[in-house]
């Protein structure tokens, strides 16, 4: 398993979303605009405050996934750890985790890969723990096979 074959499929994913995202919010912008210039009283007026309100939705999706995005971008992808941080590609006994931004389970190859924040109650588990050390995972312990 490689992480520079994990991050650029989670680039790939958060480039897709990002474009569904963009576009659904000039989709709901569109319609706003649409329900301004046909404004004849308050159910009109209803319309486009709620057309508003899901651009206004969309623009908030597209603001993190950009910058979770941006995240992965600045990721060091050749690094080397010893113990688990930002970035870890981790093989346990129960699969490959990555800590980075919350995303679930990514398939890659044939492998599934989870990919976890480390503020997830996981991650925080795994954080800073060393090759050989134990975890807690959907009720048994796990131990940490390798780091990368």
């Amino acid at each position: 398993m490689h992480k520079t074959t994990i991050i650029e499929r989670l680039k790939s994913l958060l480039d897709e979303k990002v474009s569904i995202a963009w576009n659904a919010m000039q989709a709901a912008q569109a319609s706003a605009n649409e329900e301004s210039k046909s404004s004849a009283g308050d159910k009109y007026e209803t319309g486009r405050a709620m057309a508003q309100n899901e651009r206004d939705r969309y623009a908030q999706q597209y603001e993190i996934l950009r910058q979770e995005r941006l995240q992965l971008e600045r990721q060091e992808l050749t690094a080397r750890y010893e113990r688990v941080e930002f970035g870890s590609l981790i093989e346990t006994s129960e699969g490959w985790f990555l800590i980075a931004i919350s995303v679930g389970i990514v398939p890659v190859d044939t492998e599934k890969v989870v990919v976890i924040s480390p503020g997830s109650p996981i991650g925080s588990q795994l954080l800073g723990k060393r090759v050989g050390e134990h975890f807690q995972f959907r009720g048994k312990s796990c131990s940490i096979l390798r780091i990368e």
